[in-house]
């Protein structure tokens, strides 16, 4: 008798929740008869989608209409590929659905709780909603047979099971596909094939091109590859990714290509292969294709964060299926760019946190999948191609364009007296232009000592929003900052610094963060870049001048009035990015380092300058 109560009380909280109908209520009861803990994991989950659902719409009411469903409706199946390896998928539909669009996901993970729970309710959302849903193994994951190998091998297993789809009885002829990272790659290798072939995609955090996301200004993306291969290697992923101690004891030492060993005791084939072919190589043309954005075959909704280590190589893609792609699909695809990290949503410095990344991910392939595969459903429909979150505003905005055609690009200079070490040093930055010569500043950049990762774009435990005064208090860290702003100044875009250089290296690394200092004092990374090179060699008083430019990554960021714009200028931003041993030879075998005597300029005939993508009011 208790326990029928419990149930009569529990049927009711949700029917108040959604203003459910009275006749769905001895649905809702056999459904809770699974079981009391069973029974409070889904309450809690859907009160989670509750909160935040964001639908205006009737469907707002069926968020919880996966509870509904007969669980019959989900069933197991596999297909065989043409070297003989099994792809298991798991498969939700109704059961009175018939033909049906059909929504495939292919995972690279391992069959865990956790995962098998997700996946069970993204089926149960989508399946309600009348597609038929597709959750497939990649090769050596979920329970999927083969070995496990990221990235290779994608874009075949994905063309068989798309012919594999085709045969099938409840088959309408449109697929949509979804999924980020490692399962949005899976995307875009078979974003070009048709008949079969993607109708619509949604594809999060991931881009055409792996190469530039792990090689960014030519540096090798340590932190992220690092964690990648300590997370995924062998048969099965890790729980959690691993902590930065775990990754920085990884990375100190050298030479660079024994990371792996230094964490796990072992080598790890796919990370080793990443360090070995740092040039866009044939081994990465084979995993990134050529031409992706342009070959494009059905329109395509991107979603990106601020602080993920994907985004320019996102926005790059956004703007080439823009100018490149079909027209229909140019027209119809979008980008979404919010406060988040490699899968998860940002902390503000303020200590609030950003919207759910994964609840916006999956709310946001709803109405996505219902105006692409339902053309009914198109008709009156004016999206905006660019939606983004403005940081420090913190409002979501909606734009016609990336970059914004209304930036102000506004140059702010670097001045000093030479002397502009660390944040106690006579650094600054004005929109005023050098009118005398003034001195260079210096620092010696030593790799066995170099300038620790505070935060950032990184894929794993590493990657936030984070106080940088440990960092500026560094004598290899050159720092400049305005006075106090007058007014909130939203930057809004690509960010660069263009600096005159000078080196005792044959090749070296130039680092730049762009940092928004706080009324207290307190500075927060907002974004930061890498430049390798090499360089041609000379002393420290005779090397030659070079101008280069160190492209930062994109941000969305108000700086608030009585705020202060910082540039930091060093050699090293580690372990982010791995350390350029300054000497020349292969960077991941060498175990000699030297030091590198840097110079930054600063005068009439060398301008370095910050550059800010400033929007003026409206």
């Amino acid at each position: 008798m208790r326990r029928n109560t419990h149930d009569v009380r529990l049927a009711n909280r949700i029917h108040t929740m959604q203003n459910l109908p009275r006749p769905m209520m001895p649905q809702i009861m056999l459904k809770l008869k699974a079981g009391r803990c069973l029974r409070h994991m889904l309450l809690a989950f859907l009160i989670q989608i509750w909160a935040g659902c964001q639908f205006t719409t009737p469907a707002s009411a069926q968020s919880l209409d996966w509870l509904l469903l007969p669980l019959q409706t989900h069933r197991q199946a596999s297909m065989t590929t043409s070297d003989g390896i099994k792809l298991v998928s798991e498969i939700y539909q109704s059961p009175l659905a018939g033909r049906t669009p059909t929504i495939l996901v292919r995972i690279p993970f391992s069959r865990t709780r956790q995962n098998t729970f997700l996946m069970d309710i993204m089926g149960r959302v989508w399946s309600s909603r009348g597609y038929t849903v597709v959750i497939q193994g990649t090769r050596g994951r979920y329970k999927s047979g083969g070995i496990y190998y990221p990235l290779r091998g994608e874009r075949k297993d994905g063309i068989e099971t798309l012919e594999w789809i085709s045969k099938q009885s409840w088959f309408d002829g449109t697929i949509a596909t979804w999924g980020g990272s490692a399962f949005g790659y899976t995307q875009w290798a078979i974003s070009d094939q048709d008949h079969p072939g993607p109708s619509v995609l949604c594809i999060y955090e991931a881009s055409t091109d792996f190469h530039g996301m792990l090689y960014p200004g030519g540096a090798f993306a340590l932190y992220s590859a690092l964690s990648w291969a300590v997370n995924s290697h062998g048969q099965t992923d890790m729980p959690r990714w691993p902590s930065e101690k775990c990754i920085t004891g990884g990375a100190d030492g050298f030479p660079l290509i024994d990371a792996d060993r230094r964490v796990l005791g072992e080598e790890v084939a796919f990370f080793r292969d990443w360090i070995t072919h740092s040039r866009r190589d044939s081994y990465w043309t084979s995993i990134d294709g050529t031409g992706r954005c342009k070959s494009l075959k059905a329109p395509v909704l991107l979603m990106a964060g601020w602080y993920d280590p994907f985004l320019p190589t996102q926005l790059s893609d956004f703007n080439e299926i823009r100018t490149s792609a079909a027209p229909p699909v140019a027209e119809r695809s979008r980008i979404i760019i919010g406060p988040w990290t490699h899968g998860r949503e940002i902390g503000f410095a303020d200590g609030s946190k950003a919207e759910k990344f994964r609840r916006k991910t999956l709310f946001a392939s709803l109405p996505w999948f219902e105006e692409n595969l339902r053309p009914s459903d198109r008709s009156g429909r004016h999206e905006p191609p660019v939606q983004i979150f403005v940081m420090g505003a913190n409002k979501w905005r909606n734009e016609q364009e990336w970059p914004l055609a209304r930036t102000r690009y506004t140059s702010y200079y670097l001045h000093s007296g030479g002397k502009a070490n660390s944040a106690s040093g006579d650094g600054s930055l004005s929109t005023s232009a050098p009118a005398i010569d003034e001195p260079d500043d210096r620092y010696t950049y030593d790799p066995r000592s170099p300038v620790r990762t505070a935060g950032g774009a990184m894929i794993g435990d590493g990657q936030r929003i984070c106080r940088q005064n440990e960092i500026e208090n560094r004598s290899d860290v050159l720092v400049y900052t305005t006075p106090p702003v007058s007014e909130n100044t939203e930057v809004t875009g690509p960010v660069r610094a263009t600096l005159y250089v000078s080196t005792t290296a044959t090749n070296t690394d130039f680092t730049a963060k762009l940092v928004d200092v706080h009324p207290d004092g307190s500075a927060y990374n907002v974004c930061d870049g890498i430049l390798r090179r090499g360089y041609a060699q000379g002393t420290p008083t005779s090397a030659p001048v070079h101008e280069i430019t160190v492209d930062l990554w994109p941000t969305s960021m108000v700086f608030g009035k009585g705020h202060r714009i910082r540039l930091e200028i060093a050699s090293s931003n580690f372990p982010c990015f791995d350390r350029n041993p300054n000497t020349g030879r292969d960077i991941a075998t060498e175990t000699e380092p030297v030091v590198a005597r840097q110079n930054v300029w600063h005068k009439e005939m060398y301008p370095s300058r910050l550059i800010l993508p400033i929007i003026p009011k409206s």
